[in-house]
């Protein structure tokens, strides 16, 4: 499940954002992800450093997307 924006979303730390290995040098159109509230798995913007949108997803669930974008599921054909 993702929760957006709500009241019960966790504290991440702040130092512990990570972008995805396929970032350029200059930023690009990338994600960041944090882990540092396990069982939460926190995805943002990487333009968006103030942190006003992230989603919140389970490990379960974020595992299940980065399973299907891996296997394919989400290409345009």
């Amino acid at each position: 499940m993702c929760h957006r924006e709500s009241a019960s979303r966790p504290s991440f730390d702040q130092k512990a954002w990570r972008a995805t290995s396929s970032c350029g040098p200059n930023g690009g159109n990338c994600v960041e992800v944090n882990r540092s509230v396990p069982p939460r798995v926190g995805v943002r913007d990487s333009k968006g450093l103030t942190g006003d949108v992230v989603l919140d997803f389970d490990t379960t669930t974020w595992t299940s997307f980065l399973d299907a974008t891996r296997s394919g599921r989400f290409d345009r054909r």
